[in-house]
């Protein structure tokens, strides 16, 4: 494959490198909206090819190392995903979800170190995931593509070296989502709306995605534009996983062989080995099928007003509504008495039906060198068929008053003030549960990273061969509200300088409250269990097996259940116990920044770049719930926190000739510690023998993690789009956060209310206290970024219409620094057009670590293995104001495979199928 690349991508520069002439006319004029380090050029080609022209504009005007991509027209963007549009810059990767993108890594930092704003405001989205293995339903601060329609946007900016005019944050870069505006076009009114339909190869619905957007504009004086978009879909993702391992004791497992366990079957030597307790097994060997209904509706308005020539007022405003209605099934690995969730069981006793209380036989297994085992034939697994589902409702409403004022030829003021809100309530996430009894031989490859499970002898989808089990009740929210102000003066010293000055208000909230209600305190694990099934099931198929699934409307008129999270009205059920994450975070943030600009000469050639200090002071406080057993409410403690700094920044851009430019930036940033690790939500223990107090809490006095770059890159334009550029970036991390334990310390100094613990006080001695801390040193990265695009206007006609756009990225990090793929790549052909055009895109990261550890079979290293995603669109004009569009979206259906352990044993593989969607569109 990288023999493959190289060769692809040598192609490209090669022909990327020849003589361009694009069939453009240009004018430089400033565009309404954009700031004065941001003229571009009027083009007149559209589409692909002339978004690609726009944004090297934006590109090669910019004073920081900046990447643009511009909507081909109103309400089109060029993917039917921002995050999949993201992922053709150099250095950004993504994770999917069902085929789609979702989270982005930027430059070697994961999705926490990445800030999105979106009209100047930053924003933090409130999602989940529909695999709890994906760790996105904790409050972090990345933010999901997902939230929004991408035809809501007309630009998205991806700023990656860090200037003093621009708020601190955002260590890896920041995202700029902007929405259109009326006075971006010309006056008059204009109007678009697109209809897609589409299916998915596993789903077969018809996925309506509907967007239109009308702007009136009376002679740049008043403005009014509107944009609504709204999508339906279903999505499926299937395969097989493992909920992890299980490394049972040999004594547990000499005393299931006591209790009935029959290994007779195996050899002698087989035999010693099971019982000797060093063997890892697959815990829960599971077929799944993740199921969604999602859809999505997003509403922008822009207001822009001009009372005199010199004052430019904007009003922006957006909402978005996200639901998704999950139903997820698994049939997995799940015994009555014995140890985890592995596939051999002992007689299940109570009130099981005769089937249960027979004990397994294990017929056969292999393990490899370290004891992980690859292969089991067991007869009498017993299994668990869990059907759950759940609602998932987001919104996120945004308003922004923009201003913009010309006081003089030489001063001019600018700013916002904003408020937004989102939420992500969960108000049912239940789980229906069945058991099963039967046969598996589960096979994970001399390698343990693959999966094929095999059911001989028993019928699957027979209910005779199942028995009802419970219910779980569960329940999340989330919210979060952001309000802003920001001020910035520039004033004109001369031709060469001009100075900047600003100030910024920052003030972040967020608070949560997660809620189970488990069957061991609802009451229905007594009145289901054991019960027969005959009456409340349906037959699930994938392509990956069938099996019997629990009906939630027929189960609840049976047992006359309903969601709840308290006794039952006939009598059953006790007090809701796990009440988890309870806890309120809030950030504020004063910051003030100058900065120079200069547009000069260096040896006769242009030199222009900026050079500024910004200084911070943000103030954190956090209130949150001390639990003990059973999750038992204890107290709340309340703890506050701050920090402040100086962050200084330098950027210069020397233009060797008109056509070649060298970039240089040396910039000190900052991210903020994550909002899990400053909640000051906590737990408190103590022994009832040895009388020892445990206890431990988040940190919100937390020092933000920061960064030095430095950045080296040197840009060829030539004609009217082409492009190549080399880039070198490193960065030079501090105050990363680890976690610490103290020992033998007063109850007084570890933020826990003395009072969660009976009879405790201020001097009473907490024997071990744990939080997270900053760690001392620092973690370092370096990385490389290749760019080339062009049209091939050198070859003959009809193939001049070719083009293409390529880049590689390569990163060399420390091990501490994870979420990152070493090497990255994509590369889009197209062929355009002024009746019809086509292109095809292929994109690429390596294999990823989420997490790491030093002991080979530790489940804290864990991550993803790389995938190539391959993606095509085509459109055909069938006037002026009607163009038909074709998408496909991963093509190859390809796998998606998480890995636990150093030797990366299979966690999650599964498939989600190629989506094709067909389009029309009209302009008005």
């Amino acid at each position: 494959m990288k023999m493959l690349m190289t060769g692809v991508a040598a192609g490209a520069l090669f022909f990327a490198a020849a003589p361009i002439y694009a069939q453009t006319d240009t004018t430089a004029t400033p565009q309404a909206g954009l700031g004065d380090d941001q003229t571009v050029e009027t083009v007149v080609v559209t589409g692909f090819r002339g978004s690609l022209t726009k944004a090297r504009q934006l590109k090669r005007e910019s004073g920081i190392i900046k990447d643009v991509i511009v909507a081909e027209d109103m309400a089109k963007f060029p993917e039917l995903n921002l995050a999949e549009s993201l992922q053709r810059l150099p250095g950004v990767q993504i994770n999917r979800e069902a085929g789609e993108g979702r989270r982005i890594s930027l430059r070697g930092l994961g999705p926490d170190f990445a800030r999105v704003q979106l009209n100047g405001m930053e924003v933090l989205g409130n999602v989940d995931s529909a695999q709890d293995s994906r760790g996105q339903r904790s409050r972090d601060r990345a933010f999901d593509f997902n939230i929004f329609a991408s035809e809501l946007f007309s630009r998205v900016e991806v700023e990656k070296t860090f200037q003093a005019a621009q708020n601190e944050g955002g260590m890896a870069g920041t995202v700029g989502l902007f929405t259109g505006k009326p006075f971006d076009y010309a006056p008059g009114s204009k109007g678009a709306v697109s209809v897609k339909l589409g299916t998915n190869e596993y789903t077969k619905d018809t996925q309506p995605r509907i967007a239109g957007l009308f702007s009136r504009n009376w002679d740049n004086k008043f403005g009014v534009a509107v944009s609504v978009a709204y999508g339906k879909r279903e999505t499926t993702e299937q395969g097989r996983n493992t909920y992890n391992y299980d490394n049972p004791s040999a004594a547990t497992l000499q005393g299931l062989v006591t209790k009935g366990l029959d290994i007779s079957n195996l050899s002698a030597a087989q035999q010693t080995k099971f019982l000797s307790g060093d063997l890892y097994f697959a815990d829960g060997n599971r077929t799944s099928s993740w199921n969604a209904e999602q859809e999505r509706l997003g509403i922008t308005a822009a207001v822009q007003w001009r009372p005199t020539e010199n004052l430019l007022l904007t009003l922006d405003a957006l909402h978005g509504e996200f639901t998704t209605k999950r139903n997820e099934m698994h049939l997995a690995t799940r015994p009555l008495s014995s140890t985890g969730s592995v596939a051999f069981d002992t007689a299940a006793g109570g009130v099981w039906p005769a089937a249960f209380q027979t004990n397994s036989v294990i017929n056969d297994l292999a393990w490899d060198s370290d004891n992980y085992v690859t292969m089991t034939d067991v007869t009498g697994t017993t299994f668990g068929s869990e059907h759950r589902r759940s609602l998932n409702e987001n919104n996120f409403d945004q308003l922004v008053l923009t201003g913009k004022w010309d006081v003089s030829d030489r001063l001019t003021l600018d700013g916002h003030i904003g408020y937004e809100k989102s939420t992500y309530e969960t108000p049912y996430d239940d789980k229906l549960y069945m058991r099963a009894k039967g046969n598996l031989i589960a096979n994970y490859g001399t390698d343990g990273q693959s999966a094929s499970f095999q059911y001989p002898g028993w019928d699957t989808t027979n209910p005779a061969n199942y028995a009802m089990d419970s219910f779980y009740y569960r329940g999340f929210n989330n919210a979060s509200e952001l309000r802003e102000g920001v001020l910035n003066g520039r004033y004109s010293l001369s031709d060469v300088w001009t100075l900047r000055a600003g100030v910024a208000y920052h003030k972040f909230s967020q608070e949560g409250i997660d809620l189970f209600y488990d069957d061991n305190v609802n009451g229905t694990r007594s009145k289901m269990r054991g019960t027969s099934v005959a009456d409340v099931t349906s037959v699930f198929t994938n392509d990956f097996g069938s099996w019997l699934i629990g009906d939630y409307a027929k189960a609840f008129a049976k047992y006359n259940e309903y969601h709840r999270f308290g006794p039952n009205t006939d009598g059953t059920g006790g007090a809701l116990q796990d009440i988890e994450n309870v806890y309120e975070t809030t950030e504020e943030t004063v910051s003030a920044y100058v900065q120079a600009d200069w547009d000069s000469e260096l040896m006769g050639k242009r030199f222009r770049g900026n050079i500024g200090l910004r200084g911070y002071s943000t103030d954190t406080h956090s209130t949150g719930w001390i639990q003990g057993d059973s999750y038992a409410y204890l107290g709340t403690t309340d703890v506050e926190g701050s920090y402040s700094g100086v962050l200084p920044a330098m950027n210069s851009v020397l233009e060797v000739t008109p056509e070649v430019l060298v970039r240089f930036s040396a910039t000190q940033n900052l991210n903020r510690p994550g909002l899990g690790s400053m909640a000051a939500e906590g737990s408190a223990f103590q022994d009832s023998d040895s009388g020892e107090i445990t206890a431990s809490r988040g940190n919100p006095n937390l020092k933000p993690y920061k960064d030095t770059t430095l950045d080296l890159a040197v840009e060829y334009y030539f004609g009217k789009m082409g492009l190549i550029s080399a880039g070198v970036f490193q960065k030079e991390i501090k105050n990363y956060i680890g976690s610490v334990t103290l020992e033998d310390i007063p109850f007084s100094e570890t933020g826990v209310p003395f009072a969660t613990i009976p009879g405790a006080t201020a001097d009473t001695i907490v024997s071990e206290f744990s939080m997270p801390v900053n760690v001392a040193g620092k973690n370092k990265l370096t990385g490389i970024e290749l760019v080339a695009q062009g049209q091939f206007t050198f070859l003959p006609a009809p193939f001049d219409n070719l083009g293409a756009v390529a880049n590689y990225t390569s990163v060399d990090a420390d091990q501490a620094l994870t979420g990152i793929s070493k090497t990255s790549y994509n590369a889009t052909i197209y062929y355009e057009t002024s009746l019809w055009g086509a292109r095809a895109s292929m994109s690429h990261r390596d294999r990823w670590y989420s997490g790491y550890s030093d002991d080979v079979m530790s489940a804290s290293t864990r991550g993803f293995e790389g995938g190539t995603y391959v993606d095509a669109s085509a459109f055909w004009n069938v006037s002026d104001a009607l163009q038909i569009t074709l998408n496909g979206v991963n093509l190859t259906n390809e796998k998606d495979t998480q890995f636990w352990g150093q030797n990366r044993y299979l966690y999650n593989q599964n498939q989600s199928g190629a989506t094709y969607m067909l389009g029309l569109s009209y302009k008005f």
